[in-house]
């Protein structure tokens, strides 16, 4: 397929990404050849549009290897595997983001600005590029949307090399590329007119899908703006007694509770509905850690998936872990469980050698799978269940009548088990929001 310019490639994406508009997304374009795309697809959806700005942190003896990636307000995305390896050290690290921060605020004052960020907390957002090469940029931009508060990530280009969804995989969770034809060698050789975009068109592109969507932000004064502490996010490896198990972890300016999730069966850390609450967290100023309690071969066990006390001491591991690490060390501990998460959530805190948990919550949980100790739990714990989802909610009536801490439990009407109805999710992750932050 070859297209005719980035606005023929944005309306042949638009079709394919249609089925999405149902869930009132954000796009954001790559600058700068990316969000002639952009437009075209947030048209299409009546979608907000926004250009997202990274710099990507190189190694310093090998620039275009990445060792993380810099957005706005002071996100900062690190691979601690990578910064390891090359035995960059904190010198170094500060040397090159000071750089590149540098660069990432000219570029984004040039593009964007007077207009503020539009905020990404909890949404689904579709980051849009011209194509992709190497895919190191794309792969910057999903990790920072998800540091910005993204519940769901959808990367797509019009064109890339075969095998690109795979690779990218990992950073988004869906990559939607038109085509990955086999003579790939370069983005520009399917396009008909590939020449240059610059920041005037950027500019007038983005003032032109001012009335996309809804609820923009107005534009205010430089003035009154404000940059934000940073907000660092970064994949961690848990060497655990019984396995090393990995984990994001996001840690807003002054966190002082860290939220680990404990998912339920069949659900993990890329879960679009964990990253939708845990971004309503962040937003909070709460830290998460969306924490994988099995490695992939145990994930692939379903005895394993159901072994509530294995998930339970991992998660008191996990515990530890945070409250050694530096950075961490202090902070409180809180829990948010899912299906066999949440009763894995409820053993681990009615264990004493876990610590003071600050406080639990259980969305469509099974706390009937931890019954016996229930009577044991001393965290303040919030049941959260939909009103469909008649026997879980059956289920956490009996498990409420055996709890003897702080606790509530809260029906959310309309929810069925996975609250996938419109804004049931959102209600989840409000209330999860409010019990922590009035349980430090």
């Amino acid at each position: 397929m070859i297209f005719a310019d980035r606005a023929d490639a944005g309306r042949r994406l638009a079709r394919r990404l249609a089925p999405l508009r149902q869930e009132e997304p954000v796009v954001l374009g790559l600058p700068r050849g990316g969000v002639p795309v952009a437009y075209e697809v947030a048209r299409e959806l009546d979608a907000p549009l926004d250009v997202i700005v990274v710099r990507k942190l190189g190694v310093p003896a090998q620039p275009e290897l990445a060792m993380g990636a810099l957005g706005e307000d002071g996100v900062r995305v690190l691979d601690p595997a990578i910064v390891e390896l090359a035995g960059v050290d904190v010198t170094q690290l500060a040397a090159v983001e000071a750089r590149e921060r540098a660069e990432l605020e000219r570029r984004a004052t040039s593009l964007r600005g007077r207009r503020r960020r539009y905020p990404l907390g909890a949404r689904t957002v579709i980051v849009v590029d011209d194509g992709i090469a190497t895919g190191s940029t794309a792969r910057a931009a999903c990790r920072v949307a998800r540091a910005h508060g993204a519940g769901r990530v959808v990367l797509a280009v019009p064109v890339g090399p075969p095998g690109i969804e795979q690779r990218l995989a990992g950073d988004a969770d869906e990559v939607i590329c038109l085509e990955t034809p086999p003579s790939f060698a370069a983005v520009g050789q399917f396009y008909v007119d590939f020449s240059p975009t610059t920041d005037e068109e950027v500019n007038e592109l983005l003032a032109r899908a001012a009335a996309f969507g809804s609820g923009r932000p107005t534009a205010e004064p430089a003035a009154t703006a404000t940059t934000p502490a940073p907000v660092d996010a970064s994949e961690v490896q848990l060497a655990l007694p019984s396995a090393t198990l990995v984990g994001d972890l996001t840690l807003p300016p002054g966190a002082r509770t860290v939220v680990v999730f404990a998912h339920g069966s069949g659900s993990g850390r890329h879960s679009p509905r964990n990253r939708a609450v845990a971004g309503v967290l962040v937003q909070a100023g709460l830290g998460t850690l969306l924490l994988d309690l099995l490695t992939p071969d145990e994930a692939a066990d379903r005895s394993r998936v159901f072994d509530v006390e294995l998930l339970a001491t991992r998660l008191a591991e996990a515990t530890r872990w945070l409250q050694r690490r530096p950075g961490t060390a202090g902070v409180r501990i809180g829990y948010f469980g899912a299906s066999t998460g949440a009763a894995a959530a409820l053993w681990a805190a009615a264990d004493p050698a876990t610590g003071d948990v600050a406080a639990v919550v259980s969305r469509g949980g099974r706390p009937d799978l931890a019954m016996s100790r229930l009577n044991r739990v001393r965290a303040p714990t919030l049941l959260i269940v939909g009103s469909r989802d008649e026997v879980v909610l059956e289920l956490n009536r009996r498990a409420e009548a055996e709890l003897r801490c702080e606790h509530r439990l809260v029906i959310v009407e309309g929810a069925s088990h996975l609250f996938e109805e419109p804004g049931t999710l959102m209600t989840a992750a409000e209330l999860a929001r409010d019990w922590f932050l009035a349980h430090p």
